[in-house]
């Protein structure tokens, strides 16, 4: 068989299944543009809006370690499937939702069918391609999948306000749907028959490769490169930049939708410079790592000490600097892969993507209670002063982040130098 003949089958489940990324990308995303309709909608007020994408993201990060140990035992496969189906019944929910609590149980169920997405993704990488694509491959599915977001900003703001709120969220569910045939009929799990056949793990080996996925330090490492550069960026575009940049800002619906895309469109260009970076360099990851936290940390300093509203030109770089802290997050699974075998690679990105997701849960609720703190009373709408204060909540989790980042670097670099030295050497010849 030649080689073309095998890269077929894998490029063609990579596509799908990446594909099932991008429909889980927009299934979560597909809040954050309709908030402000949400709270019009369900007559919420800031802290209330923030339950449900709270809901949302505690369900995701719950179940990473869950479904890092789901993934390992039945794969790919049946987790791409589960997630897809959960997402569309979600949706649904979410369409026909007048009450609130119906409206948050729909997002629990985006979020835990999203939980199970990207890292059955991860797997079909490690499974299906050589060791040496990994790094681009995986950047390339963090930065890909981002194209959900468009789909999740200006064609849904035009077909929610064009149709209303239940037609769109109809439309969302139909498109989840149509991706969940598409895994059905073109997704495997792996190449190999003998692998595909092979016995689950008990669960007393699960927990003996969860407890030593934590036990390696480059495994938290990854963790907290996740936490300290995914938040900012997550949780401006899943909840709380359109209604800062509409209400905060005074920016058009349409402008702001249009300045959440571009921030899309700089992810796609962000992340393969990002990954040749660390493919190039990988002893300079974090390196990269800082250097996204610094650069994210400054422009949010120049943006919130503005006086007044920000010009165009300075919103137009924070949604730029903003989009390099998804590709600089997925240098926490670059992390797992590398200093865990591919037989607990789902454990170790479940315990990664922990950590991002919880930073984001942590932000979402603090801007939500910061902005009905600061928003004066009888005013329905917060001030941009309020936004201000909300936002600089952020600076507590960059510190916390960096200080951990730098920790386990150190302390992944001793375990690096102990193992190697443990290597006995070769006699000469």
């Amino acid at each position: 068989m030649s080689v073309a003949a095998v890269r077929r089958p894998a490029l063609r489940v990579y596509a799908v299944a990446l594909t099932a990324y991008v429909a889980a990308v927009f299934h979560r995303s597909s809040l954050g543009v309709t908030g402000v309709d949400a709270a019009d909608r369900f007559h919420i007020n800031a802290s209330a809006l923030a339950t449900f994408s709270v809901a949302q993201l505690a369900v995701y990060a719950a179940m990473q370690v869950p479904v890092g140990v789901l993934l390992d035992r039945f794969g790919s496969r049946r987790l791409l499937l589960t997630g897809g189906a959960l997402m569309v019944a979600g949706q649904l929910c979410f369409a026909v939702a007048t009450d609130v609590r119906l409206a948050v149980a729909g997002r629990v169920l985006v979020g835990l069918g999203d939980a199970m997405t990207f890292i059955s993704v991860l797997r079909i990488v490690a499974f299906w391609f050589a060791g040496r694509r990994n790094p681009l491959l995986v950047q390339l599915t963090g930065t890909v999948g981002q194209l959900g977001a468009v789909l999740g900003a200006v064609p849904l703001v035009a077909l929610l306000h064009h149709a209303g709120w239940t037609p769109a969220f109809l439309t969302a569910a139909a498109l989840g749907a149509t991706v969940l045939l598409l895994v059905l009929v073109a997704v495997r799990d792996t190449p190999h028959a003998e692998h595909a056949a092979a016995v689950a793990p008990d669960l007393a080996t699960v927990r003996r490769q969860l407890a030593a996925a934590w036990a390696q330090p480059g495994t938290r490492l990854g963790l907290w490169t996740h936490f300290v550069t995914q938040f900012s960026g997550s949780v401006f575009a899943l909840l709380w930049g359109y209604p800062f940049l509409v209400q905060g800002q005074g920016l058009s619906p349409t402008a702001a939708a249009f300045l959440l895309t571009l921030m899309t469109v700089a992810t796609l260009v962000c992340g393969p410079v990002i990954a040749h970076l660390c493919a190039r360099h990988p002893f300079r990851r974090s390196v990269v790592v800082f250097a996204i936290t610094a650069a994210t940390a400054a422009v949010w300093a120049v943006v919130l000490a503005w006086p007044g509203r920000a010009p165009h030109w300075l919103l137009v770089t924070l949604v730029v600097v903003l989009a390099m802290n998804g590709p600089g997050s997925v240098i926490g699974f670059d992390y797992a892969r590398t200093f865990n075998p591919v037989h607990r690679i789902g454990s170790a990105t479940g315990i990664v993507n922990v950590g991002g997701f919880v930073a984001s849960i942590l932000l979402i609720l603090a801007v939500g209670v910061v902005l009905d703190l600061a928003t004066p009373a009888g005013r329905s709408t917060p001030p941009l002063d309020a936004f201000r204060w909300a936002f600089a909540v952020q600076y507590l989790l960059w510190g916390l982040g960096a200080v951990q980042v730098l920790r386990y670097r150190n302390a992944a670099r001793r375990r690096y130098a102990a193992d190697r030295a443990a290597v006995p050497v070769p006699a000469a010849a």
